[in-house]
């Protein structure tokens, strides 16, 4: 009883939490003015907005290309299943009400319907996300530079470096602690144990894991490929943000939409147990492009195209995903 009470009860936490940060976005943009904000999100036209589509169909074969160098090469997989892997993980994250680890979850299920092993994409996912957290530091990194040479004088300098060291230190541990110790490391230990309430071969689960995670860290080049196409991405991103500033009629170049686009997601990584960044996204950018000289309801605009783009490439995404989930359990 105790155990179905919390998970209920923890269920029902992101969905709550989702919903404060809907009316957190919904009373920043009201206050800037709904007219002012929408008017300026829809202003870039249909061939715009199918041009920021676009660039993020580009990224998703980049970030599929990230996750394929890391699964072992003891058979061929092809960049096709990973690629939709992701976009099932990205979808899932941005549209569905649970916190991204939902996303993570949906993502490596989709790949195990195209046969992938499920140890293999158990694994295989959380070095991507390491690589990931690891490439995203450097890009507030890169964030924090840029703006320290446009406001010399920023009093958020100093926290987000020390934050960053932080982060940095986190994120080896965290890598550290997946190579080495087997069964016997604390966080196979650790998560032998929360699976064991569900799982009853737990252990053995567990260590199959374990020897796709010592397999790929044994191939240190490939962890290293991965990390570099992620930071890849990273700069991807900065550019959507670019073309999405410019379509809006926003005096920006390039550099500043980096580091916007820096600061943006150093917020962000802070806020994973939110669904969809709900309001923290609307904040962020409020905040962070005035920093850079963007006007609130611009940079508000630049939120909601970003949110219309993720709901218009989500949607169908997880239709058909849910479709081949139907076709599987059919037959």
């Amino acid at each position: 009883m105790t155990i179905g009470a919390d998970r209920k009860r923890f269920g029902r936490l992101p969905l709550l939490i989702g919903l404060a940060g809907l009316a957190l976005g919904t009373a920043l943009i009201g206050w800037f003015g709904f007219d002012r904000v929408v008017e300026g999100a829809i202003s870039v036209g249909p061939w715009g907005f199918a041009a920021i589509c676009a660039w993020q169909l580009v990224l998703f074969v980049v970030l599929g290309l990230c996750w394929y160098v890391l699964l072992p090469r003891d058979r061929t997989w092809r960049i096709r299943v990973l690629v939709a892997g992701r976009m099932v993980r990205d979808a899932a994250g941005t549209c569905l009400p649970f916190s991204r680890v939902g996303g993570f979850v949906f993502g490596a299920r989709a790949v195990i319907l195209q046969g992938v092993p499920w140890p293999a994409a158990a694994a295989s996912t959380v070095v991507d996300l390491t690589a990931e957290f690891l490439a995203q530091i450097g890009l507030v990194l890169i964030g924090v530079l840029i703006l320290s040479a446009r406001s010399p004088g920023s009093s958020l300098t100093l926290p987000l470096s020390i934050g960053l060291v932080v982060a940095l230190i986190a994120g080896l541990a965290f890598a550290w602690l997946q190579r080495g110790g087997g069964m016997t490391s604390p966080l196979m230990r650790l998560s032998s144990r929360i699976l064991g309430r569900w799982v009853h071969d737990a252990t053995a689960q567990m260590a199959a894991i374990q020897n796709v995670l010592t397999a790929i860290y044994d191939a240190p080049g490939r962890v290293a490929l991965c990390v570099a196409l992620h930071l890849l991405a990273w700069f991807g991103t900065g550019f959507a943000s670019w073309i999405a500033f410019r379509l809006l009629g926003a005096d920006i170049d390039f550099l500043a939409a980096l580091g916007i686009e820096g600061l943006l997601h150093g917020v962000l990584a802070l806020a994973i147990v939110v669904p969809g960044h709900a309001g923290v996204q609307e904040a962020a950018y409020a905040g962070i492009g005035a920093l850079f000289g963007q006007p609130p309801e611009l940079s508000l605009g630049i939120s909601l195209l970003r949110r219309a783009r993720d709901v218009a490439l989500g949607v169908p995404i997880l239709l058909i995903w849910q479709a081949a989930e139907l076709r599987r359990r059919r037959a």
